[in-house]
């Protein structure tokens, strides 16, 4: 009969100290796993939203961490807002003196190129406006490019697709300049669809709400991006809602357009527009970071990377206190090993007539004393086994949720690499806690436990 046959037999005849010592073990177990695939589906989700298409944000003066947390996560609140002669400063002259053509403004902003936009080339400029919300959602003014030059996607190559509609448009007879498109986890929740109408309110959840609402004529399908947790509305309809006009400088120089349509609104002039952020992207990645210094230097503007303020921010947050609840759950383990050590060694003043008797028949004191180990492996084995299965049962009955959350797709089999060097981990302090015990066998006197 060999030495494992026996630890396994001796395992089985105390089933419920057995029981109770490994279920100690796959807690701590299953715990650590936890706490290892949490930090990975976190970290996944911050790094892969961090990138949709665009390489830099640009918002006013301030935390570009801030900048990045709610021009592209829609969290925090905006630090300030930028004039709309900014966003122009991407764009050639020629562009810019259709905006003025358009909206109405200084004449003289069209007879220039902006400042940054030799560094476009092929790239482009993405403006964004908050401040107002739908429900608890965040409401983004913004126009058709948004969802026609933007991706998404692990490799940032899927372009967005709509669930049931379209995107919105610039203007059209039917709505004129009110469109809206949701995200998918907006229109779910708020229990919107195509055809509705959706009034925003004003700076808060709880605030005012606007007269003027905005016809919803697409919902995107799921994304896995903050982009499901939002809604989308033409800019110039956001410029149009009462409260959203930036007072006129008396200074000002503003040659008005010719207007069309006499039924039609009056579009907000360019001194009266602002921009929370803007989303850019070069043509050339190459002059991303002279693009970058070049706002910085700016009197009213910053510029981010989203992927480095977002590794930052895990870096010096989100990873300490990750490893800080990690050292708890090793502890954990740890505290389960000591339990294996209490509850073998417990046992063993019932077992001293058994291995004397197993010494009498010509049993060596090695034998006995790998027998003791061998019961520990076993706990180990089963007890770890045990919890890295309970765990990743439970992320994978959670998995729609996590993926409907944060995008991140998981399944039974996705594993982090230090959950690799975890079962090792637990094999080799059940055998150090099998070490006393097993001293304690191999020290046992045959002919006193015989006699007793």
């Amino acid at each position: 009969m060999s030495l494992l046959f026996i630890a396994w037999r001796n395992f089985r005849y105390r089933a419920l100290s057995s029981f109770l010592t490994t279920l100690s073990l796959t807690l701590g177990v299953g715990l650590v796993v936890l706490v290892m695939s949490i930090y990975g589906i976190i970290s996944e989700a911050f790094v892969r939203n961090a990138s949709v298409g665009y390489n830099l944000v640009v918002g006013p003066k301030g935390s570009t961490l801030q900048l990045t947390l709610n021009a592209v996560y829609y969290l925090s609140q905006p630090i300030e807002n930028l004039p709309y002669t900014e966003y122009m400063e991407f764009y050639p002259k020629e562009k810019r003196a259709e905006m003025v053509r358009t909206f109405g403004g200084d004449p003289e902003l069209g007879k220039r190129d902006g400042i940054y936009a030799g560094f476009m080339k092929e790239g482009y400029a993405i403006p964004l406006a908050l401040g107002d919300y739908f429900g608890e959602f965040r409401v983004v003014g913004t126009t058709p490019d948004f969802f026609e030059l933007l991706k998404h996607g692990p490799d940032v190559d899927q372009p967005f697709t709509f669930e049931e509609g379209r995107n919105f448009e610039f203007h059209n007879e039917e709505n004129s300049y009110f469109e809206c498109v949701l995200g998918s986890r907006v229109a779910d929740q708020m229990g919107m669809r195509v055809g509705d109408v959706m009034n925003p309110t004003h700076g808060d959840p709880e605030g005012k709400g606007h007269g003027q609402g905005f016809q919803i004529v697409g919902v995107l399908d799921p994304t896995g991006t903050p982009n499901d947790r939002a809604a989308f509305v033409n800019l110039e309809g956001f410029y149009l809602l009462e409260g959203h006009a930036k007072p006129i400088p008396d200074d000002a120089v503003i040659e008005l357009p010719e207007k069309a349509d006499p039924d039609e609104p009056w579009l907000l002039t360019i001194p009266e527009r602002e921009v929370t952020s803007i989303l850019v992207r070069n043509g050339n990645l190459m002059m991303a970071p002279m693009l970058q210094n070049r706002i910085k230097e700016s009197v009213r503007s910053e510029a981010a990377t989203p992927i480095g303020e977002i590794n930052k921010l895990m870096t010096m947050i989100v990873g300490p206190l990750m490893q800080a609840l990690l050292a708890i759950t090793l502890i954990t383990c740890v505290v389960a090993a000591v339990g294996v050590l209490v509850a073998i060694y417990n046992s063993m003043n019932d077992r001293k007539r058994d291995i004397a008797v197993m010494r009498a028949l010509g049993a060596r004191r090695g034998s006995v004393t790998w027998i003791i180990l061998f019961e520990s492996l076993i706990i180990a084995l089963v007890g770890g086994i045990a919890g890295w299965v309970l765990a990743h049962l439970g992320i994978w009955a959670a998995s729609p949720l996590i993926e409907a959350r944060t995008g991140v797709q998981v399944g039974f089999f996705s594993i982090s690499t230090y959950e690799l060097y975890l079962l090792p981990l637990v094999i080799g302090l059940s055998l150090l806690a099998g070490i006393v015990p097993a001293a304690s066998a191999y020290s046992t006197d045959v002919g006193t436990n015989l006699s007793a």
